[in-house]
């Protein structure tokens, strides 16, 4: 059988009862950042002014589509007027 290699390292005593505190230092940890405080009402005025954006935009859309598919033709000079 082969012999264990031997380690530089001294063995620990554990039944000696000694208390063994670490050294390593250890810096504390760095201050939080700030954060910005944002009213909710700027917050909800933002989201409501895309949204209402978004929702008009589908509609413009959605009319053009339409109108596209329904054949209906938006240049003027195709467009006659009878008074």
């Amino acid at each position: 059988m082969a012999s264990p290699l031997p380690t530089r390292k001294k063995s620990v005593d554990l039944g000696s009862g000694e208390v063994r505190v670490s050294r390593i230092r250890r810096d504390p940890p760095p201050p939080e950042k700030p954060k910005e405080l944002r009213h909710p009402d700027v917050v909800n005025r933002s989201a409501v002014a895309i949204g209402v954006l978004v929702f008009a935009l589908a509609i413009v859309v959605i009319l053009i589509a339409f109108s596209i598919f329904s054949g209906y033709n938006m240049t003027p000079r195709q467009v006659t007027l009878h008074v």
